[in-house]
């Protein structure tokens, strides 16, 4: 199979004590913080890549056969901090995906656990790279 690598990157910048925003070469940006207040924390940001991720992977082979009525998918995690340092544990995700009562709808209903698991093996980049564990170069410039 072919090697194919697309470089990705995002920004993230301070503008304030404990406050920050992250932005994306489309001129995306998103504030994150510590979560003392309503904004993203990372924790929370990395779980929320994790389902977005593989929410859109179902979601693009499943509404080729049915719109869903529902589309739902909570990540769950364990937050530890012990001798290997702080980090998530017991990960979950939870679809809860309604489609309606039609033959497309039971086709797509049929389809949903084979999408999750191809998303889980092979198609979401968040839970592969998490699952396989890439590691992480940090480099500080002047």
């Amino acid at each position: 199979m072919a090697s194919e690598s697309v470089h990705r990157n995002v920004t993230v910048e301070r503008h304030a004590p404990g406050r920050f925003t992250i932005t994306n070469s489309r001129g995306g940006r998103l504030a994150i913080g510590t979560g003392g207040d309503v904004d993203f924390t990372p924790t929370e940001l990395l779980l929320a890549a994790i389902g977005g991720c593989t929410a859109i992977d179902v979601d693009i082979l499943t509404s080729r056969r049915s719109e869903p009525d529902a589309f739902e998918v909570r990540v769950d995690a364990i937050k530890v901090r012990d001798a290997d340092g702080n980090r998530l544990t017991d990960i979950e995700v939870t679809f809860r995906i309604a489609f309606p009562a039609t033959a497309q709808g039971d086709e797509a209903r049929a389809l949903l656990p084979v999408v999750v698991k191809k998303s889980h093996d092979r198609l979401c980049t968040v839970s592969r790279t998490i699952e396989i564990g890439t590691p992480i170069a940090n480099r500080v410039e002047p």
